[in-house]
């Protein structure tokens, strides 16, 4: 799978922000649905990240829920953050850091759950990602994520197929790959489960509008740059007029829902050459300095 052109994406999200939430409306569904798991905790967690926050919507959700959790919106947008600053509130406002999930600013096992909605997709590396993550997470703590899966706008794919070879629509990680790389990263009782999501749209240019105003445009780092040419779109369109059903044109999301709990701190993490543990100094009792 062609990695993700990791500036492309933040420049994308950076010029979305201002027209981000009124367009999102599938996010929202989304992210609604992530924060529903959240009614079957019966411990209410003391420190939160809220991982790709974009707008802070759900970390203002997250802070009401949990008053007197200490809330943390993270996002690779400085734009997306500023938009986030209505919503954080003046009595105890949850705070806005901006950096990259694959390198957190932010110390080991610092945190009770772990909220990250649509956000993971959009990074080039998952593994490193998850890796991160666990290493946030604190044992026993709660993951839980949603993502994009390769069924997304798979209309929109097969329409450019027709037109060209490159890639105009983003390839995402298929369920079963997010589940071994889970895995891998040593969360413990992974579970993970998909559906999909239908929209309509009166024709093709207005679905491409709204995926620029959110910042879901195009990043494969094999995409052409540069313009298409008019019969090359013209070729796009009329293969997505083939799909038109009942006046309008249909777009499929397929979103791969994911939580898993934090493991001890020695069980060890899966990698190509084997398995890597760690342990606590104050655990290696038995040694003695010669």
């Amino acid at each position: 799978m062609t990695p993700l052109d990791r500036d492309a994406v933040r420049r994308a999200f950076s010029r979305a922000a201002p027209r981000y939430e009124g367009a999102a409306a599938l996010q929202r569904e989304v992210e609604d649905r992530l924060l529903e798991d959240l009614e079957h905790v019966k411990r209410a967690p003391a420190r939160i990240l809220d991982l790709g926050a974009g707008p802070g919507r759900a970390s203002a959700i997250l802070r009401r829920r949990y008053p007197r959790a200490h809330v943390v919106a993270l996002d690779a947008s400085f734009a997306m953050l500023a938009g986030a600053r209505a919503r954080a509130g003046w009595w105890r406002p949850f705070a806005r850091v901006c950096g990259e999930a694959e390198r957190l600013p932010l110390r080991d096992a610092s945190f009770d759950l772990v909220f990250s909605n649509l956000c993971v997709q959009w990074c080039p590396d998952l593994p490193r990602v998850l890796d991160e993550l666990r290493r946030v997470l604190a044992h026993d703590g709660l993951l839980l994520v949603s993502s994009f899966g390769p069924d997304t706008l798979h209309e929109l794919r097969e329409a450019w197929h027709s037109a060209d070879a490159a890639p105009h629509v983003n390839h995402f990680v298929d369920i079963a790959r997010f589940g071994d790389a889970m895995l891998a990263a040593g969360f413990r009782d992974p579970v993970l489960h998909r559906e999909h999501l239908s929209q309509h749209y009166p024709d093709a240019r207005a679905l491409m509008r709204e995926l620029k105003t959110i910042g879901a445009s195009n990043a494969d780092s094999a995409r052409a740059r540069g313009l298409g040419g008019r019969a090359r779109l013209a070729r796009m369109l009329a293969a997505y007029e083939s799909q038109r059903r009942d006046g309008a044109l249909p777009a499929t999301w397929e979103i791969v829902y994911a939580q898993a709990f934090g493991p001890d701190p020695t069980q060890p993490r899966r990698t190509g050459g084997g398995e890597i543990a760690t342990f606590p100094v104050a655990r290696l009792r038995g040694s003695r300095r010669q």
